[in-house]
């Protein structure tokens, strides 16, 4: 078994993403433009034809999977390793509330992969257990397969299957809600994987 396509697909928009907070591990919910965003994505991420559609447990990653499952009329797998970069402390928080609370902290985190939140993780940490889904699904799957995750969890990710330095990890964007990443193989024996399109997507 061998995977040859990764589609990494970021949750639609949620009400934290609406009013400006930072979400993390928190349970948040999909407004109804986020579900819109779903429902327009899945047209083309069915074209991708993927085996096995894999999610993280936070609901607004399970409700975003449940509008491609309910189209494709495929079952999905959960797996906690997808969950975003827990935050810590700044859980629930305004970027403003943060850097007033911890001035220069959210720069410190945006570059440099191995700093983590006060009472959170590290980038470092969030690909690793991310690289171990893609691992294990290597083993069981041929062909493609559709991971609905995280904007933070997907750069982490990409950063760690690519095999880029980390320094250079902050130089992939983020991920809009609903767009997606694809990484592929050339199906000749490579193992490595390349960036086939970053935060591609639909507007709206």
């Amino acid at each position: 078994m061998t995977l040859t396509r990764l589609v990494l697909w970021r949750h639609g928009e949620t009400d934290y993403n609406a009013t400006g907070r930072l979400q993390g591990h928190f349970d948040s919910h999909l407004t109804d433009v986020g579900l819109a965003q779903a429902r327009r994505a899945v047209p083309v991420l069915v074209g991708f034809a993927p085996s096995i559609v894999v999610s993280s447990d936070l609901t607004r990653a399970v409700d975003t999977a449940g509008v491609y499952a309910e189209e494709a009329g495929v079952r999905v797998r959960l797996d906690k390793r997808l969950r975003e970069t827990h935050l810590g402390e700044w859980q629930g928080l305004t970027q403003a509330q943060v850097e007033a609370g911890w001035p220069g902290a959210l720069r410190t985190w945006r570059n440099d992969p191995r700093w983590a939140p006060p009472g959170g993780e590290a980038r470092v940490e969030v690909a690793t257990r991310g690289a171990e889904v893609v691992a294990e699904l290597d083993t069981e799957v041929d062909g493609t397969a559709l991971l609905c995750a995280h904007g933070g969890l997907i750069s982490a990710v990409t950063g760690r299957l690519l095999g880029l330095p980390l320094e250079a990890w902050p130089l992939l964007g983020g991920i809009t809600n609903c767009h997606w990443t694809v990484l592929s193989r050339r199906g000749d024996g490579d193992a490595r994987w390349r960036l086939t399109a970053y935060n591609a997507g639909l507007g709206g």
